[in-house]
């Protein structure tokens, strides 16, 4: 355990000094010119307004000035330009948006410095891109912020939520009314994302898995906003998109298994306790040549780059604290331990039987301490989740330890928490039968509130 443990802070002193770095105004710039600095290819998801927003945040933050985002003459390709008025210089990043797989294949082709993806790199891409960086290290995964996958129907739909394994079965074509799903009578129209669109594989991976296949019958389409828009314009129709791209449809509460049902929004999704919450990744070489990405992605991993994923309709990695929404079954030590208390934004989870922290633990660990820190007095109260075990008594014990080891990073940054408990596979947020669902169930919570004295 020593050495699991050992191996974390070394991480997270890594994690701090990339989160820690400033951005600096331009120098060094030839005159008269026109410069590239970087450009961005992958995720609709995320270069559609997302991407932009944080360059063209960063080029002002630089000193850059008349800083603007202009077509580049094709669908889904921008640029972000701007000037340097005292040496007549021009600037220009390039974004193409056109999935996130072609993130990962520009990537490897040098076409791109970044690649966005609104889905974890696969097997194949990881393989493929060896030879230039391990894309599952803290050094080139770079998890930008967390999006809800939603699932919209016409905003007239009397339907408010579906489980996972209904929505798997009505884009699989096994459900064709509404009747048959509480609605009104009228047949199904389903709308669903490309094949090149990390929003698609999303969907693949939490809902459809390897036992359904996408019904031949729905129409496919590069973007969210234009499948959010037809949802919305037709009474029958079903589809899922960004979280920011719901606009002017209803959005459905969904459940995992025997989970409560959810609705997406700043908690359950920050917190991934969301069935269908996501991750959204920036991807470069783990040590990348060109100093303007290394400090991009320390701005976007900071408070101003975070609070543009927040202003873009994405949830922030920032932490706040919110008040929680009570469930009538808690027990009643757990209601007097988080009595008068709010929930953070933040959990930590944990791989099956290991108390390691994964990429994005890494830097909550130190957004966190930051947080806390600022709010001075404060009580904190961690409570560890598990899966199923064979016995309860193993669940819980497995919880506690998780528990303990954050509280262990905290105490080493000079905060100690009141209390740390295990309530082992109570409550859980996904289904135990798929091996995602176990992983989502395996967390820490934070809670905090102001000192009783």
């Amino acid at each position: 355990m020593r050495t699991i443990f050992s191996f974390v802070l070394t991480l997270i002193f890594v994690a701090s000094a990339n989160l820690a770095q400033a951005v600096q105004p331009f120098s060094g710039l030839p005159a008269n010119s026109q410069v590239e600095l970087f450009t961005i290819h992958g995720s609709n998801t995320i270069g559609a307004a997302l991407a932009p927003a944080l360059v063209e945040s960063y080029l002002v933050a630089k000193g850059a000035s008349a800083v603007e985002t202009i077509s580049a003459g094709t669908e889904n390709e921008h640029w972000i330009i701007g000037r340097l008025p005292e040496t007549d210089t021009d600037i220009r990043v390039s974004i193409a948006a056109h999935g996130s797989g072609t993130g990962f294949k520009s990537l490897a082709t040098g076409e791109a410095q970044i690649a966005a993806a609104s889905r974890p790199a696969k097997t194949k891409e990881v393989q493929a891109l060896q030879s230039l960086t391990d894309l599952t290290s803290a050094q080139s995964e770079h998890i930008i912020g967390i999006d809800g996958l939603a699932v919209i129907v016409h905003p007239e739909n009397p339907i408010s939520g579906l489980n996972v394994s209904q929505i798997a079965e009505i884009f699989a074509g096994k459900y064709r009314d509404w009747a048959e799903l509480g609605g009104n009578a009228g047949k199904i129209n389903l709308y669903a994302r490309d094949d090149k669109s990390g929003t698609w594989d999303s969907f693949k991976r939490m809902i459809l898995g390897k036992e359904y296949k996408l019904d031949d019958q729905a129409l496919r389409f590069e973007s969210n906003d234009e499948l959010s828009d037809r949802v919305s314009a037709d009474p029958q129709g079903i589809g899922f998109v960004g979280l920011p791209s719901v606009r002017n449809a209803k959005l459905l509460a969904v459940a995992d298994g025997n989970a409560k049902a959810l609705l997406p929004h700043k908690l359950t999704v920050a917190t991934e306790d969301y069935a269908l919450a996501r991750r959204l990744y920036f991807y470069t070489d783990d040590e990348p040549n060109n100093s303007y990405v290394k400090e991009f992605l320390s701005y976007v991993l900071q408070q101003k780059g975070q609070s543009i994923v927040a202003d873009t309709g994405f949830i922030s990695q920032n932490v706040k604290a919110v008040v929680p929404e009570f469930y009538a079954e808690l027990p009643q030590d757990f209601k007097q331990i988080t009595d008068s208390a709010k929930r953070l934004t933040v959990n930590f989870r944990f791989k099956e039987g290991s108390a390691k922290l994964d990429n994005r633990a890494l830097q909550d660990i130190e957004r966190l301490v930051g947080y806390l820190n600022a709010a001075d007095g404060r009580e904190v109260v961690l409570i560890g989740f598990g899966d199923q075990k064979k016995s309860e008594k193993r669940s819980r014990l497995l919880s506690k330890l998780r528990a303990m080891a954050v509280r262990r990073e905290l105490v080493r940054n000079g905060i100690y928490p009141k209390s740390s408990v295990g309530y082992g596979e109570f409550l859980p947020v996904a289904s135990n039968n798929r091996s995602e669902g176990r992983q989502k169930n395996r967390r820490v919570e934070v809670w905090v509130r102001d000192n009783q004295g």
